[in-house]
């Protein structure tokens, strides 16, 4: 399978959802509901292996941008998934029952560091801040300079203040 042919496949199943191609390179815009089924159908064709989950904050805009990195070994094709979900309320279906535990790990990532709940993954147990009371700290309105003087900052030793308090 090429780039022309994925394209051709996806928008024939979802409509006209991919937005780019370049050489092994497929972008695709998707609906939250769309998502799942369209994590299957790439998994169907041939994309096994969960690069990633990233996300990108936009706080003006109300919203976290998700983006799911797809690669086909046989085909080496990278598909690039995008959606978005409510800042609000960030919940989202899990690609666990798709990906498996690969997929598990990224999305405890995103839930630790930005907030994202999804639906369907079994363990959201933190994987870096385990003693965490804060919100999510990736989050764009997150203010570590106020976090690490009220935690950290000891007022007795105002000598050592860190340059950036």
């Amino acid at each position: 399978m090429n780039e022309s042919d994925l394209i051709r496949d996806l928008d024939k199943e979802f409509g006209a959802c991919a937005q780019e191609k370049r050489k092994r390179r497929v972008w695709v815009s998707v609906e939250l509901n769309e998502l799942i089924d369209v994590c299957r159908f790439c998994y169907g064709k041939g994309f096994r292996h969960l690069s990633t989950i990233s996300a990108t904050d936009y706080p003006s805009e109300g919203m976290y941008e998700l983006t799911y990195f797809l690669w086909s070994y046989e085909d080496k094709l990278l598909v690039t998934v995008k959606t978005t979900i409510s800042r609000d309320k960030p919940v989202i279906d899990s690609v666990t029952s798709i990906w498996g535990e690969s997929a598990q790990i990224h999305e405890r990532e995103l839930h630790e560091l930005f907030g994202v709940k999804f639906e369907g993954n079994k363990d959201l147990t933190p994987l870096f801040l385990e003693e965490w009371d804060g919100p999510p700290p990736f989050r764009r309105d997150f203010n570590w300079r106020d976090y690490v003087r009220e935690k950290y900052y000891d007022k007795e030793n105002e000598r050592e203040k860190p340059y950036y308090l």
